[in-house]
């Protein structure tokens, strides 16, 4: 349709992104603290005498899990941006975020650290086989995918813990599945961290050939400009449809359930219609297409719940029967 708002207008997002600039920069500055602090506490570490190459690398990527818990203050207040909310308190969003979040994103910071390094053990090793064993070319490129694949559930694994209080194994499912079904909103987000990176290559760019000014253009683009950037940009492309995924898919069952917290509350039985609920379940459950024929049995998202295929599908055929007789 001609008037149908396209998918990510790209004056939208940046228009929204220099509006937004001196918050995200606020924003980033509050999280430039400890990501500064630990990095130069792991640095520190890593430049004990005698150590080999390999343990340096690692130590120094060891930051990423106790500096991880503060990026929750990031993802909400960039959630809040991305959703064009006016009154943003950057300060307490950032620290209410951090406080209430802090054990998930460190579990986050944990499965992070071991995806970049499972990942990068895996490219390299079979990168560097390649030349003698030309067949190490597919697991190589199996590698990268899984990779991706990664990437992409972790522009939904943030911004999805900030904003529902779901168990973890919904979010890791949840993420799992966005990750490749929807690919298209994956892909412009990794097209708005590459104009990022264009940007931030430009300025390196421009002081080649000076160590000193590098080193100070890239500690001022890690410590108040690019994690908050970055975010917003990966929200801006999949915020939304992260959102209505989650929240189309508990709709219904938490109606039913305020229908039976308000007959609770009324204390009154007699006007409780639990029939009527049931009925309307099972009118859900009747409509709701399941794929018989698929391999496995993976669990489901239905009604606010994840059930396991072949649990939904015993369930309907019942209530199937049950008209029937």
């Amino acid at each position: 349709m001609a008037n149908e708002k396209p998918i990510l207008p790209i004056s939208r997002v940046f228009g929204g992104l220099f509006y937004s600039f001196p918050k995200l920069v606020l924003t980033n500055l509050l999280f430039g603290v400890p990501l500064a602090a630990f990095c130069a506490l792991f640095w520190a570490l890593s430049s004990i005498g005698g150590l080999p190459p390999a343990a340096v690398e690692l130590i120094r990527l060891l930051a990423v899990i106790p500096v991880f818990p503060f990026y929750a203050g990031v993802v909400q207040v960039c959630a809040h941006l991305v959703r064009g909310d006016k009154d943003v308190k950057v300060f307490s969003h950032f620290v209410t975020a951090v406080k209430e979040n802090y054990a998930r994103f460190l579990v986050h910071g944990i499965v992070l650290f071991l995806v970049i390094v499972f990942s990068f053990l895996s490219i390299r090793f079979y990168a560097s086989q390649i030349g003698d064993n030309p067949a190490m070319f597919a697991p190589m490129i199996i590698s990268i995918l899984v990779a991706l694949a990664f990437l992409f559930m972790f522009f939904y694994l943030p911004s999805m813990t900030v904003t529902f209080d779901i168990p973890m194994k919904s979010i890791y499912k949840n993420s799992f599945l966005m990750s490749f079904g929807e690919l298209k909103k994956n892909l412009l987000a990794v097209l708005g961290l590459f104009l990022l990176f264009i940007i931030v290559s430009t300025f390196l760019f421009a002081c080649m050939g000076n160590a000193v000014a590098i080193i100070i253009v890239s500690a001022i683009m890690a410590i108040a400009i690019v994690p908050a950037v970055a975010t917003y940009l990966i929200d801006s492309a999949v915020y939304e449809r992260m959102y209505a995924m989650v929240v189309d898919n508990t709709a219904a069952v938490r109606q039913v359930e305020q229908k039976i917290q308000d007959a609770q509350q009324k204390n009154a039985p007699k006007k409780f219609d639990s029939d009527g609920i049931k009925r309307e379940f099972n009118e859900k459950l009747k409509s709701f297409e399941i794929d018989e024929n698929a391999d496995g049995d993976e669990y489901i998202f239905f009604e606010g719940r994840m059930i396991k295929r072949s649990v939904l599908l015993r369930m309907k055929q019942e209530v199937l029967e049950s008209e029937m007789e």
